[in-house]
């Protein structure tokens, strides 16, 4: 039996893998979702109202990204192309972590160590991209909210430190290691010689694009745009280091 027909997606959270004419139509509006949505927005209204602006904003792009990424056909778009998932990952930790870090207060994560989150950050996004755990995060709803809150708490962790911690060169180095790694995994997703993702290999022609073109697509956003945000800290925290050593000589 061809693997791909094997694969049973009645378990996926964000349902079958869609076509191009029907995904428009694939919002999810599944009800534990949108309580879960509409309790975070009334927390962070009752927690921030007093808070300053920024990090007012900053959990206002966080909860508007969050609708974006489970409640559009974003969701069930990531079902078919693992570029998509891939992506939707990038966001999570690479957009919607971060502003969550500046949501809490400026206090947290000044005097806290670089090298756990980036460790245990690291761990996970390898350990959700490992084929055997990613596949099995379709057979479930609880594996795959397990991913999607281990890679937004141990990146929200890793962030916080990053833009928070008075040892600048310690951030930048951390940054830089992030960096290397995602990197690293993107150019294995794209050097592969062969599809790796049993539950994409048949939910990809619809879109143009044969598995192994998507995991290929996948490794490039993985490779080039996710890191550009770290490497934009990188050059911040190196330029801070270097004036604080300036100011030190002077």
């Amino acid at each position: 039996m061809d693997p791909a027909s094997a694969f049973s997606f009645d378990m996926s959270y964000c349902g079958l893998p869609p076509t191009p004419e029907t995904l428009l139509g694939r919002w999810n509006f599944e009800p534990i979702l949108l309580i879960v949505l509409a309790l975070s927005a009334l927390a962070g209204f009752v927690l921030l109202h007093q808070a300053g602006r920024r990090r007012q904003l900053a959990f206002a792009s966080a909860w508007l990204l969050a609708v974006l990424l489970f409640v559009s056909p974003v969701c069930a778009l990531s079902v078919a192309l693992f570029s998509v998932r891939v992506g939707h990952h990038i966001v999570l930790t690479m957009a919607l972590a971060p502003l969550l870090a500046l949501t809490l207060p400026a206090r947290w994560g000044a005097h806290a160590s670089s090298l756990p989150p980036l460790v245990i950050s690291t761990l996970t996004l390898w350990l959700w991209h490992a084929p055997d755990f990613y596949t099995a995060a379709f057979t479930h709803p609880a594996l795959y909210w397990l991913m999607q809150v281990s890679l937004i708490g141990s990146f929200t962790w890793l962030w916080l430190g990053l833009l928070r911690s008075h040892a600048a060169m310690a951030a930048g180095i951390s940054a830089l290691s992030s960096t290397i790694q995602m990197g690293l995994l993107g150019a294995l997703l794209v050097f592969a010689p062969s599809p790796l993702y049993l539950p994409h290999l048949g939910s990809t022609l619809a879109f143009g694009l044969s598995p192994l073109e998507d995991q290929q697509l996948a490794g490039l956003i993985m490779w080039v745009p996710a890191n550009l945000p770290l490497l934009v800290l990188v050059l911040w925290r190196l330029a801070q280091a270097l004036r604080s050593e300036q100011a030190v000589a002077e």
